[in-house]
């Protein structure tokens, strides 16, 4: 049993616990928390998790988990391993079923108080163009060929449809295009759930949100950002929709029979895994990049209608209605990267499950414009509560192989958020706290409410603590759109 006991703590911050704890641990487990943030993680079995994925084969350094953590499929969600390449694992519950799915930020210099009038008009433009809920379809109607033409180009597949700019690309992970997408490894299945699902939001915990610089605690990295205080600034967060969860639930039941053929032996059912250079763990790794490019070219597609939202509503009425990008990062992704560990740089395979990479100054690996300050690290609220940018730091690189939080994280499931709040009431709370809003359903918008998440502010003060995310701006919100 894992109590406070187990914990060897190493800072304020920090706490571990050591492969000794139990037989087949073969790395620590390093948890980023305070200490009342690892009495509530005690709670579900996103610690127990950590342990079961520090027995899987290959792993590197140590297995680390954010202070978002709650419990997730296999991995606990905030988790981060990395798996030696290519002998070691690759794990789709390390990634998670909504495949990238991730946050993409725009600033803008539109003044809040200039635009308060046309908030509810902008926020209905908003639900307009970029349809929400679940197995919601979009405009776009791809066939067989132009899905997998998608897959392999990622972001830049909208450029050439008139729907991104370079500049789009450039301040995206990997310019929206992960090298090696392998279509041809996904389903049939998966196929049909995507063929129609690009340009839509989804639903759960995917939202358009219109924020606006609420505190600045950096200025040259929010200067570089385009990030002004008073201004308006729009985040969209969702992924690949349910063609990565297909995928996802194709791989876990493939991968079922590859442990028992590689005789692969593991605690936990959900863990099931396949040797990176095996042929089930390339056909996922390819199966997944396609996810993730489909991903990448979803968030572009939305970028590109909430312009023409914005354009819509506020030509006109504000001088510069323009949405400048900011990044776009994804926060459940395996990717193959190459890390200091013990003093030698070797290459991994990274799981990030809810954790978003946060690589620091100087990596060749972020656009030109942030190599001086670090990556962005864009961690989402929820409707009531803030969001935050951070940037990532030489410390990241050195102790979570550039890995931070990806947002508050749940205390309450979403069952337990709808025995306990109600959508209407919620919904009143919100608007007479000036926040607009656009929800597909009231039972949708309880499960979502701000309550059922931890304290955002808590989970970044620990990672800031903790030096691997630094503070830049905090966002609040003013208008939201939810599946």
């Amino acid at each position: 049993m894992i109590t406070l006991q187990t914990f060897q703590k190493v800072s304020d911050y920090e706490w571990e616990i050591p492969p000794t704890f139990r037989s087949g641990m073969r790395v620590p487990v390093r948890i980023f928390a305070t200490r009342r943030l690892l009495e509530k993680a005690l709670q579900d079995a996103s610690i127990e998790q950590a342990v079961n994925v520090a027995t899987l084969p290959g792993l590197v350094g140590r297995v680390l988990v954010m202070p978002d953590m709650h419990q997730g499929y296999g991995f606990p969600i905030g988790g981060v391993a990395a798996t030696r390449y290519p002998e070691g694992v690759i794990s789709p519950g390390g990634i998670g079923y909504d495949i990238n799915c991730g946050v993409r930020l725009l600033s803008s210099t539109i003044p809040y108080e200039a635009v308060k009038p046309y908030l509810d008009t902008l926020v209905a433009a908003l639900d307009h163009h970029c349809p929400s809920g679940v197995g919601t379809h979009g405009a776009i109607r791809l066939s067989d060929k132009e899905l997998d033409q998608a897959c392999r180009l990622g972001s830049r597949w909208a450029l050439k449809q008139g729907m991104a700019s370079e500049q789009d690309l450039e301040f995206t992970e990997e310019n929206g295009c992960i090298e090696g997408a392998a279509p041809e490894k996904v389903s049939a299945r998966a196929k049909e759930r995507g063929r129609e699902q690009l340009g839509t939001l989804g639903a759960g915990n995917h939202f358009l949100e219109v924020e606006v610089v609420d505190q600045i605690f950096d200025a040259e990295a929010a200067n570089a950002m385009g990030l002004f205080e008073g201004c308006l600034v729009l985040s969209i967060h969702c992924g690949s929709r349910g063609f990565g969860h297909q995928i996802c639930s194709d791989y876990v039941q493939e991968f079922q029979g590859a442990v028992r053929r590689y005789g692969i032996q593991l605690p936990d059912r959900e863990l099931v895994c396949a040797p990176l250079d095996s042929p089930e763990g390339q056909a996922y790794l390819g199966a997944m990049r396609a996810a993730a490019n489909y991903a990448f070219l979803n968030r572009q597609i939305l970028a590109h209608h909430a312009r023409q939202a914005f354009e819509e509503v506020l030509s006109g009425k504000v001088k510069n209605w323009h949405l400048r990008q900011v990044y776009d990062i994804a926060h459940n992704i395996g990717k193959i990267e190459t890390h200091e560990v013990d003093g030698k740089q070797v290459k991994v395979c990274v799981h990030r499950k809810g954790a978003t990479r946060a690589f620091g100054p100087g990596s060749p690996a972020i656009p030109a414009a942030y190599r001086p300050i670090g990556q962005p690290v864009l961690v989402p609220g929820s409707m009531g509560t803030a969001s935050w940018v951070l940037v990532g730091t030489e410390t990241s690189m050195r102790i979570s192989f550039g890995s931070s939080c990806h947002g508050a994280g749940r205390v309450m499931s979403r069952n337990e958020a709808k025995r306990q709040v109600r959508g209407e009431h919620l919904r009143k709370e919100l608007e007479a706290e000036g926040i607009h809003l656009r929800a597909g359903s009231l039972s949708g918008l309880a499960e979502e409410a701000p309550q059922a998440y931890k304290d955002v502010d808590a989970v970044v003060e620990t990672v800031s603590g903790a030096g691997i995310a630094r503070k830049v701006a905090r966002l609040r919100p003013v208008a939201v759109v939810k599946g």
